[in-house]
């Protein structure tokens, strides 16, 4: 279990960019019609929101869908895989992750909508922006360790008819295991959540993005490059018009998928707050009031940093409460992705070598999972529960 987790992988946080203060520039001033904040209705859908002086919607959140559900396929075609005990080809998540040679196909479940050719043509891609908010030989290391894991899942779908045991890949239950007892599909999945939107959504959109042009539209386009940052945050975070309408604490009541599910479910307190947080920071761009759209970003980035860290937790916890190895070897798979990601919570000054030192801990031993205990798991547990202020 390397590559992703080698100590030597460390990622160095960037400094966060000085926001501008309020321009008053006439033209600029005066781009949009200024939105009164207390005239925000968060039952309207995102893009009804936001119109020119004609009533056309300024936002276009076909970037961030697009990337959206490039992921979607990419975890989707590992997973089903594995479900149908199938042989996975590293190559095939090689493409879906660089969007080369037409890899995207059409997938249409109960969850999942996808028009591959949709995507195929859309010229964005997933590895592009994976920690792109990090020094180009660094996300380089991050993108390419990822890659990695697509040839050890490719490994170990050979033996998906196999049962796993120490020092032998196959399934645990449902869940295909390396030699290590390690989720390798849960491990790209949390991961990615973490370098892609965590990183790019928290790091890059809502941090330098953020001094992006407000002056002008964009040549052939409606917005704003400033506008354009904002809501492809949006469209990487959810393919729904309003982020969780209907929620409430038992019922998450919408389709959601990788960050946008795992908000709900690890930040109780705050996630109904997120898209309230959205739509006032986006009317803050309208307004040029560049100190509540800081302020908006800030909590957006806060929040999912916490949400992020409270799911690592909650994964801990499910290891020590499962009752079969099977159940054990998901739950900390899971968890293993999402303290990887921690890496990219760069509010909370959680950096590579604090998430490396935390797997280092947990599965740094020669047999992995086979060798976990409670000691491992409460020494991890306390480790982010300080880092995060979290109980």
């Amino acid at each position: 279990m390397q590559r992703l987790f080698n100590p030597t992988n460390v990622l160095v946080g960037i400094m966060a960019v000085a926001f501008l203060s309020c321009d008053d520039d006439d033209d600029q001033s005066h781009l949009r019609t200024p939105i009164d904040y207390s005239t925000l209705d968060a039952g309207t859908p995102y893009t009804d929101l936001f119109l020119d002086a004609e009533g056309n919607t300024t936002v276009d959140l076909t970037e961030g869908n697009q990337r959206h559900k490039m992921f979607q396929a990419l975890n989707y075609y590992s997973t089903s895989s594995i479900t149908a005990n199938a042989h996975i080809d590293a190559p095939v998540l090689t493409n879906m992750f660089s969007n080369i040679g037409d890899p995207f196909s059409d997938i249409s479940t109960s969850t999942i909508n996808v028009v591959g050719a949709e995507l195929n043509a859309s010229e964005v891609q997933l590895r592009d922006v994976v920690a792109s908010s990090r020094p180009a030989s660094e996300a380089e290391v991050v993108r390419t360790n990822i890659e990695e894991y697509f040839v050890e899942i490719e490994e170990i779908s050979h033996f998906v008819n196999n049962t796993a045991s120490q020092g032998e890949a196959g399934k645990l239950g449902t869940y295909l295991v390396n030699e290590k007892g390690i989720e390798i599909a849960q491990i790209i999945q949390k991961s990615l959540i973490g370098a892609l939107q965590l990183d790019y959504i928290s790091n890059v959109l809502m941090n330098t993005g953020l001094s992006a042009d407000n002056h002008s539209v964009v040549a052939n386009e409606n917005y704003t490059a400033l506008e354009h940052n904002w809501d492809e945050a949006y469209g990487l975070l959810t393919l729904n018009p309003i982020y969780l309408a209907g929620a409430t604490d038992a019922n998450r009541n919408s389709v959601e998928f990788g960050a946008g599910s795992y908000i709900w479910e690890y930040n109780k307190a705050n996630y109904a707050n997120i898209y309230p947080a959205f739509i006032k920071g986006r009317a803050a761009i309208v307004n040029n009031d560049m100190a509540e759209l800081q302020t908006q970003a800030t909590f957006i980035r806060t929040e999912f940093e916490k949400a992020i860290a409270s799911a690592a937790l909650g994964y801990l916890e499910k290891w020590k409460t499962g009752t079969t190895d099977a159940a054990r070897a998901h739950a900390i798979g899971e968890g293993l992705g999402f303290i990887y990601s921690l890496r990219f919570a760069t509010l909370h000054n959680a950096d590579a070598t604090f998430s490396q030192s935390i797997l280092d801990g947990l599965i740094g031993s020669d047999n992995g999972f086979w060798d976990l205990d409670v000691t491992k798991i409460n020494t991890a547990s306390d480790a982010i529960k300080t880092k995060f202020n979290l109980q």
